[in-house]
């Protein structure tokens, strides 16, 4: 009879555990954001959010802007991954432009938009926060250009569909924002219907690889 050996499994070394606390820092921080803003996202209860100790936390991170400054990259990383998560469920359509309106919509949805916009709100009088931002945010936003190449035909000009996005995102983002002081949570997404309207027609010149006539 025949002993079966089961395989050890292999100890993580002190640089993944290290990175490992870290990214659970950055993400406690992202959470932090989310339900208490950047003023109230405070060291200790990013510790507590973590499950760590202070100690733990001032190991990693000394300060509150070295932990902010380190959740910008994080942050960036899980909106690209979203954008990727957003363009499986997407189905392509005979309306390219119509569809990428909708990605774009789904894509500024829930905690991720809105820790962006506290960071980048926090970056106008804090160098620091907007230096690294200027760094990160062009990644995000040629992984959504990228995006875009499923809804465009190869003839595209990618300047013309930058643009697009660029105007597209701007209308979204700032419909996002005065909803925060809204008490209908639907007018946001009205707004932006009756936006897309408008959208719409710049898209199909964008998008399409040929002029469109009035």
């Amino acid at each position: 009879m025949t002993r079966s050996t089961v395989s050890p499994v292999p100890r993580r070394t002190q640089e993944q555990r290290s990175q490992e606390m870290r990214t659970r820092l950055q993400d406690a921080t992202i959470d932090c954001l989310v339900e208490y803003g950047y003023a109230g996202a405070t060291t200790p209860r990013i510790a507590e959010r973590a499950g760590v100790t202070r100690g733990a936390q001032v190991h990693h991170f000394g300060s509150k802007a070295e932990l902010m400054t380190a959740a910008i990259s994080r942050l960036a990383q899980r909106r690209i991954e979203a954008a990727m998560q957003e363009l499986g469920r997407v189905q392509v359509s005979s309306d390219s432009v119509a569809g990428v309106l909708d990605f774009l919509w789904e894509l500024h949805q829930g905690p991720l938009f809105i820790a962006s916009v506290e960071l980048w709100v926090a970056s106008r009088t804090d160098p620091a926060l907007a230096t690294e931002l200027k760094k990160v945010e062009p990644y995000v936003n040629n992984a959504v250009l990228l995006g875009l190449s499923r809804f465009t035909p190869d003839e595209v000009d990618r300047k013309d569909a930058e643009a697009f996005l660029y105007t597209a995102m701007d209308a979204l983002r700032g419909i996002l924002l005065s909803a925060f002081v809204d008490d209908d949570p639907e007018r946001a997404h009205r707004r932006w219907r009756r936006a897309c309207r408008d959208l719409h027609h710049a898209g199909e010149a964008a998008l399409s690889g040929r002029p469109v006539t009035d």
